[in-house]
């Protein structure tokens, strides 16, 4: 691949995933993680959600370290799809300043605006209504739709609710997912915690936890499972936001769960959690790094720990 013409302009990528030194460079990021395996390292041109800007009648990425935005019509880190209705989608009569999360789903395309403009004018809709994605958004308000947008985890496949986390690569996703799998095998009770949309559930058939998504609804940086209720599993899976589990696992280092898997993409507060589970008793039998934010200094850690 040749050298991305944004990078050191745009502020997407940290490292430039074309160079020969990138995997030296970003490896440098896990700060302080000792992998007991070697990391997964993912192929760019394979994100399928990327968060575009706009201001001023601008379109495009901000540039690093500043709210200039860089015009972005081709982005070699993104996938085909994306990358060929971006031209159509930068020459949309944009208004006010905000955000464009541009989500490509198993059915076609979904874009979720965000704008300090709380509607979106009646020339933008008019545009809308010819731009080839199956779903728009303005500010949470429908402007097109032509179908339901789905996304599948595996062999299941569910509604993707306009602007909900996914993880940023299919490929990653995928072998995240196995990891997880292979690493639950002979779990007879599961809980996946913070599970999202469903990515780990559905494969192993877990009862899972969150505020969203189709499962139980619960906030668990609130109200965290509680001994009582841990008691009934022996596996637990956690795939919590950047900030952690904090809550969670201290209350899971009392329990007798046996094993515990952990995904995590901030090592900071990884290493914080670690720490929690194994002052508890446990040991941390894997940690395998996975490059699924491809040039960016964010890793996705893949972990187990056992009692």
């Amino acid at each position: 691949m040749k050298t991305c013409p944004f990078f050191g302009k745009c502020g997407g990528c940290k490292f430039d995933f074309t160079s020969a030194e990138y995997k030296n460079a970003k490896t440098g990021a896990l700060r302080g993680i000792t992998p007991t395996d070697d990391a997964v390292w993912l192929a760019p041109g394979a994100r399928r959600r990327v968060d575009f800007c706009f201001a001023g009648g601008q379109f495009g990425l901000y540039a690093t370290g500043s709210k200039d935005i860089v015009p972005v019509r081709h982005c070699p880190n993104a996938t085909p799809e994306i990358n060929k209705i971006l031209p159509a989608l930068a020459a949309m009569p944009w208004s006010g300043a905000g955000a464009a999360l541009v989500t490509l789903c198993d059915n076609g395309i979904d874009v979720a605006v965000t704008s300090d403009v709380p509607y979106c004018s009646a020339e933008f809709k008019r545009a809308a209504a010819t731009l080839p994605v199956i779903r728009i958004t303005w500010n949470g308000n429908v402007i097109k739709q032509t179908a339901t947008p789905i996304i599948k985890f595996g062999n299941t496949a569910i509604e993707y609710p306009t602007g909900a986390f996914l993880q940023p690569g299919r490929p990653g996703e995928d072998a995240i997912r196995q990891m997880v799998v292979t690493a639950a095998a002979g779990a007879r009770h599961v809980a996946d915690l913070f599970c999202g949309l469903g990515n780990f559930t559905h494969a192993l058939d877990a009862d899972g936890f969150d505020i969203t998504g189709p499962f139980c609804r619960r906030d668990l940086f609130k109200k965290p499972l509680t001994p009582g209720m841990l008691s009934t599993y022996d596996c637990v899976v956690m795939d919590p936001p950047r900030a952690g589990a904090r809550a969670q696992c201290e209350i899971l280092a009392k329990s007798d769960v046996a094993k515990i898997i952990y995904v995590s993409c901030n090592p900071a507060t990884f290493a914080r959690d670690a720490k929690i589970l194994q002052n508890g008793g446990y040991k941390q039998t894997r940690l395998i790094p996975v490059d699924q934010f491809v040039g960016s200094t964010h890793w996705e850690l893949f972990s187990v720990f056992e009692k």
